[in-house]
């Protein structure tokens, strides 16, 4: 670096190979700092898409199916899987329990009037589906032996819906809010009971 006069000001002069590390430096300072608010950026985006996602996002390959991993893995149940991806209820069905799902098959969709599938399945009734779906869980642990000790004792099971549902025991089977437990699969969450109606709730 050289310093001359020029009319009482001092005028420096520097050699390229200094100038050039100064540019050096000043560049890896601004690249570091886009570097740390492109991180901070991806954090962010990460955080959201797994609040977004959710419980029943999240993959278990060494525990058992879930209630809504058998539900979507079974033809007999598609229209009861599509209702619970519309109605935003999935992490209702992953929890770690125990709860109890009474299942709507196909069929028992198809019972209802005409139009009211497609109806509920719209995103302006999400929240009208959304309490018919949770009318069909018992967050508590019934198996089919819980559920006829229920019977005989005169008792209701309370739903996530927070309606009651009776249970009643008949000489061909169990019936649950007035319809019949068709079938019981245990889920490494609980319980599911298939049955053959769809509960639809009354509302206050």
């Amino acid at each position: 670096m050289h310093i001359f006069l020029l009319n009482n000001t001092k005028i420096i002069i520097m050699k390229s190979n200094q100038i050039l590390t100064i540019l050096m430096c000043l560049l890896f300072l601004f690249s570091c700092k886009k570097g740390e608010q492109a991180n901070d950026q991806i954090n962010k985006t990460s955080k959201v898409e797994t609040e977004h996602k959710g419980q029943a996002a999240y993959v278990d390959e060494e525990s058992g199916a879930n209630a809504l991993q058998v539900a979507k893995s079974l033809d007999d149940f598609t229209t009861l899987a599509a209702a619970i991806e519309a109605g935003g209820v999935q992490d209702a069905l992953v929890n770690v329990g125990p709860l109890t799902v009474f299942a709507p098959t196909n069929d028992a969709f198809g019972k209802l009037p005409e139009g009211t599938v497609e109806s509920l399945l719209e995103p302006e009734n999400k929240s009208k589906l959304a309490f018919i779906l949770t009318n069909h869980v018992a967050p508590a642990n019934y198996p089919d032996t819980q559920l006829e000790k229920e019977a005989k004792k005169g008792r209701k099971l309370y739903m996530a819906s927070g309606k009651y549902l009776e249970v009643i025991q008949k000489e061909d089977g169990l019936y649950v809010g007035g319809t019949k437990v068709l079938k019981t699969v245990q889920v490494s969450n609980g319980w599911i009971h298939v049955i053959g109606d769809v509960l639809v709730p009354v509302e206050d």
